[in-house]
């Protein structure tokens, strides 16, 4: 039971870390000209967080194995 309850928080912290990295002032710090390895930053900023959340949601959710 303590397993799920600790689950639980987890997701809620992915679930708020995913919606600092989404929120309007930390993406105006990456919306500029500049470009990472030809891709504009904004964008590469957007898809390297989503995989982040990606990888830490499965991470959360199968655990480690036991």
């Amino acid at each position: 039971m303590a397993d799920r309850s600790l689950r639980g928080q987890r997701l809620v912290a992915v679930f708020l870390l995913g919606w600092l990295l989404f929120s309007y002032p930390l993406l105006a710090l990456f919306d500029s000209d500049a470009r990472w390895l030809g891709i504009p930053l904004l964008y590469a900023y957007l898809f390297l967080a989503w995989a982040a959340l990606i990888g830490l949601l499965a991470l959360v959710v199968e655990g480690p194995s036991r």
